[in-house]
């Protein structure tokens, strides 16, 4: 009996790449539903698999248990597991794969694209002339400016990177420090997070969501920006308090507010963030590139093959679980 493994994430679907070839070779059963699913599909759809690439799908205990003991792999398209319960895949055995290190890149870029279409008000001016109109509005320039970057992991740095090339100042925060790379790139490093609300012109969201992250900014730490501050986020919806961040965007208390995540993917027609002409949304697609997509597809499925097969995948949150041979 053929292992049957699902695939959920759309960009892994709708890109080419050497990532199809490298699944079909396997000679498995593929069965693909279109993600990002709610806990009610994929409670739906992991009934019968052996192995899972999945993307954002909610992946709760409930799904788990009724996916096991005959899922045997789940491979993470990408690096955020905070849809996963990830102690429960671990209670059960499931060897819980991911992909570090492919989407840096066109993340940092996709944070500046954010950054620059806000400041040079770039879909006001495309819009009227696509209108037939000559409108214009006066923007800003980004260089000389300062950005404070929440989370200097991979992505963080390749930001600050950028933000130097135009000329700004980079404050860091983290918990994890790469001193190395802050001396080499001068980053400045702030100890006390509520310290670097107040000095950035820009504020880059770079972090994990977790407990301490969640909702990291609202009403109160939104107060402690300058009065004509730009937030970017291009990591969490779940980081901001969606409701206090659009209350400050309609009073002006925050000048601008550009993200790739939501709370709530896809959102409702009335989600208080999407409408806001001070606010600009792209649909979690910061990572969707032709290189990137192509690196994580790989990589997916590079993790799937080798767990499946019983050998070391290339990255594994929970390294503890053992991966065992499901395929002879």
């Amino acid at each position: 009996m053929k292992p049957r493994i699902l695939v959920t994430t759309t960009s892994f679907q709708d890109t080419p790449g050497t990532h199809h070839e490298m699944l079909a070779d396997t000679g498995w059963e593929i069965i693909k539903e279109r993600g990002p699913l709610s806990e009610a599909d994929t409670l739906a759809a992991v009934g019968a698999i052996d192995g899972y690439i999945c993307g954002d799908d909610v992946i709760t205990r409930a799904v788990l248990e009724r996916a096991c003991p005959r899922l045997k792999v789940l491979s993470k398209y990408g690096i955020g597991v905070d849809k996963i319960d990830v102690d429960a895949a671990t209670e059960m055995g499931l060897p819980l794969l991911f992909t570090p290190g492919v989407n840096h890149t066109t993340v940092a870029e996709h944070t500046f694209l954010l950054l620059l279409a806000i400041e040079k008000h770039l879909l006001f001016h495309a819009d009227s002339t696509r209108q037939g109109g000559w409108k214009r509005k006066t923007g800003r320039e980004i260089a000389g400016k300062t950005i404070g970057v929440v989370g200097m992991g991979r992505i963080g740095k390749e930001v600050a990177k950028r933000a130097k090339a135009f000329g700004m100042t980079v404050i860091g925060y983290d918990v994890y420090w790469d001193e190395s790379f802050a001396r080499e790139h001068q980053v400045e490093r702030v100890h006390d997070i509520h310290d670097l609300f107040p000095r950035v012109d820009y504020l880059s969201l770079h972090t994990n969501l977790t407990p301490n992250t969640r909702e990291l900014i609202r009403d109160e730490t939104i107060k402690l920006l300058k009065s004509d501050a730009v937030i970017l986020n291009c990591a969490r919806g779940e980081i901001v308090n969606t409701n206090d961040v659009a209350e400050a965007l309609q009073s002006g208390v925050l000048r601008g507010y550009g993200t790739d995540v939501l709370d709530e993917e896809p959102p409702a027609a009335d989600h208080p963030l999407t409408r806001l002409p001070n606010c600009l949304v792209t649909p979690h697609i910061g990572s969707r590139t032709l290189e990137s997509v192509q690196r994580q597809a790989v990589a997916a499925v590079t993790n799937l093959v080798h767990a499946m097969r019983g050998e070391p995948p290339l990255a594994q949150v929970n390294p503890e679980v053992a991966v065992q041979n499901v395929v002879g």
